[in-house]
């Protein structure tokens, strides 16, 4: 990825400290940290002035131009700056072990989690995964970003057994929504490709995230092959499932690629339909092309997002 003096940087660890991921969501967070929280607290941005209160307020703090025009001493408050609560939901189901160019979904997920760990390390902030995998949900307890991202890329994935009753993406995200409930930053990684394949709105983890983006600042990153957009003519093939076991055996003609491709496009752009509809931020990697420039422009793009509006309460 290029830097703004120019020079390009091939290290991921390098390049996403050269950024700052930009939280748009007040928290309300216990200790102290970098982000702007609910209410009024130790911090250093001025939220009110109010009059001075001999014994309580600092006079350190005093606003000189509102007590000149006042004539009585007026202080100004700050907005408590808390620390970063930080959920990385990755998944892991056995679609995800798939890829036809240089990495599998997987790699690019666990590095995405380690970018996301390096992102949010700072005074206070932690990071926790929470592994969705054919065996269920798997929660790492929240670190510092940077063991966070350490661990993330040492992970090891154990073998698939198939699909479990009642734990897909949907339910993982309702979980990490009814299991984390202090507003922080919340990141969903995956393929987004249904077990019975269905592409039609409203998709299933739809309602989940909505609430989710509701109290969270939300940022979910698809990650797809080439391969999965489009079919090439290789003659008579055997495709398998790999949520399912299913095996079917299908001739590449034009007709199917292009049906392939059509169906392929229509599931994205529902995916994308879907994430913009909860209020979420969405951002689309592949195997094919450089994930590090493409996360890096969607968080200097952030930048220029105007932040969610909560209100302040005292």
């Amino acid at each position: 990825m290029r830097l703004a003096d120019g020079s390009v940087v091939r290290d991921p660890e390098r390049a996403f400290q050269a950024l700052d991921l930009v939280v748009r969501r007040r928290l309300d967070g216990l200790l102290q940290g970098e982000h702007a929280g609910l209410r009024l607290g130790a911090g250093t941005e001025p939220e009110e002035v109010v009059r001075y209160r001999p014994g309580e307020d600092d006079v350190r703090r005093i606003d000189w131009n509102v007590t000149a025009r006042s004539m009585d001493p007026h202080v100004w408050r700050p907005q408590a700056q808390h620390e970063l609560d930080t959920w990385v939901l990755v998944d892991e189901t056995a679609s995800m072990d798939f890829g036809t160019v240089t990495a599998e979904k997987r790699d690019v997920a666990a590095w995405v989690t380690g970018a996301i760990g390096l992102l949010a390390d700072g005074p206070g902030n932690r990071v926790g995964i929470a592994h969705l995998t054919d065996d269920g949900i798997r929660w790492d307890a929240p670190l510092p970003g940077r063991v966070t991202a350490r661990r993330a890329l040492r992970r090891q994935t154990s073998p698939h057994r198939g699909p479990t009753e009642n734990v897909d993406l949907a339910h993982a995200i309702g979980a990490l929504e009814r299991r984390q409930r202090r507003s922080g930053l919340r990141v969903v990684v995956s393929d987004f490709v249904e077990p019975d394949g269905d592409t039609d709105r409203p998709l299933r983890w739809e309602p989940a995230l909505r609430r989710l983006a509701a109290r969270h600042d939300v940022v979910v990153v698809e990650i797809s092959d080439p391969r999965e957009l489009e079919l090439p003519d290789l003659g008579h093939l055997v495709l398998t499932d790999p949520e399912t076991g299913r095996q079917r055996e299908v001739y590449t003609s034009p007709a199917l690629r292009c049906r392939y491709a059509a169906a392929a496009a229509q599931h994205r752009a529902a995916v994308a339909e879907g994430v913009r509809a909860t209020g979420a931020g969405h951002v689309a990697l592949r195997t094919d092309t450089d994930w590090v420039s493409d996360l890096a422009r969607f968080i200097l793009a952030r930048r220029h997002q105007p932040r969610a509006r909560t209100r302040s309460t005292r």
